[in-house]
């Protein structure tokens, strides 16, 4: 069942578009996470769903109604912003039991009530026994469960967050992304999310909305947005940056400035003028170990000079100078110590199905991308 709609949204500010033909579902119980750098139009949109703004063009309905015209306080919205802005003279339980003190009048609840619903929200949130605390007491990961707190507790229709991890420290960032996702989904609460980091996102929404320039740029589940980029913008939005114009040569090859690479071709024919992307993950290193070739079918071999070497916990990043075209940049794994140095030649093999093509950009689609007969890429 769809909760909400954004039916072709429009806005200006000053003769300024930041938000154009913006249309998107949100169904029952699902989380939706806007992501876009800042500036999209996606802190915005937001504002425009919970009444706070009014658009120049479009609708916004809920369970099929036209909202438009209801007040921000008549929605039974909750919304929560990264300065979540606690009322610091009073603890914990006056906190969260604010906003339903405030509807009290018109849902004639009690005070043992309202008392009741505070220790459960609580409790979901993992404050169990803190009703008492002040709220100088609490860490920040314990404040920003007292504002989630808050936004639950009225038992809001549509839940709206406004990048509200951000002022947490990475570790605490990390741990609540899991949290809160289960919390959500525990409450089957319809939540639009909004945030410009994209492991946030994809921690914790079923759906992404990738936003550019107060357009969409791509909808969809997080690891289908990771796998299948729309678009260059979307692909470098997401950190990888192996990118190059290119042209598909047969079903299986595409040619780019890095040579010829191996490739799933899905959806496209020979001669049609691509964007390529190669993973960062994509690479694997030949060692003595790794050169079985037949462990490794059709990837493509392409040797070059390392230019830095950078330990990362869970992974190496490694950039190398390939004997033709830009630096590619690879992650790999640190399962193996891995003992090549900045000035060394090495030879990596891609995985074909790291390799991604994405529609041309418009003013590539002209370009004509040959193959070098001479590239020490190489296939298997």
């Amino acid at each position: 069942m769809t909760a909400l709609e954004v039916v072709d949204i429009w806005k200006t500010f000053a003769g300024l578009s930041v938000l154009r033909a913006v249309s998107f579902t949100v169904k029952q119980g699902e989380i939706v996470c806007l992501l876009g750098p800042s500036g999209c139009g996606k802190t915005t949109l937001l504002r425009i769903i919970a009444g706070l703004e009014t658009p120049d063009r479009g609708r916004i309905l809920f369970e099929g109604r036209d909202i438009g015209p209801v007040p921000p306080h008549l929605r039974n919205f909750g919304l929560m912003f990264q300065d979540y802005a606690l009322f610091p003279h009073r603890n914990v339980f006056e906190n969260v039991a604010f906003g339903l003190r405030m509807r009290r009048s018109t849902q004639h609840d009690s005070s043992e009530r309202i008392a009741q619903q505070v220790r459960e929200v609580l409790e979901l949130v993992g404050l169990r026994d803190f009703e008492r605390r002040n709220v100088h007491e609490l860490s920040g990961g314990e404040a920003q469960r007292v504002a989630l707190a808050r936004s639950l507790a009225p038992r809001p229709r549509l839940l709206m967050l406004d990048e509200p991890l951000g002022s947490l420290d990475r570790i605490t960032r990390e741990r609540l992304m899991v949290e809160l996702r289960d919390i959500l989904t525990s409450v089957h609460v319809t939540t639009l999310y909004v945030t410009h980091d994209q492991l946030e996102a994809f921690s914790v929404a079923d759906r992404a909305i990738i936003m550019n320039l107060g357009q969409i740029e791509q909808i969809g589940t997080p690891e289908e947005i990771y796998r299948r980029p729309a678009s260059e913008f979307v692909a470098r939005f997401l950190g990888m940056t192996n990118l190059s114009p290119g042209q598909v040569l047969s079903t299986d090859a595409v040619a780019c400035e890095w040579g010829v690479l191996h490739s799933v071709v899905d959806g496209f024919r020979p001669g049609d003028a691509v964007t390529v992307l190669i993973r960062p993950e994509a690479a694997l290193l030949m060692t003595s170990t790794t050169e079985a070739y037949s462990t490794l079918p059709r990837h493509t071999l392409v040797s070059g000079r390392l230019i830095s070497r950078l330990f990362r916990g869970e992974h190496y990043r490694i950039q190398l100078q390939p004997a033709q075209g830009k630096p590619l940049t690879f992650h790999l794994s640190t399962i193996e110590a891995l003992h090549v140095q900045p000035g060394e030649l090495v030879t990596l093999a891609i995985n074909p199905l790291g390799v991604v093509l994405l529609p041309a950009n418009a003013r590539r689609e002209k370009a004509s991308v040959q193959a070098n007969p001479s590239s020490p890429a190489s296939l298997l």
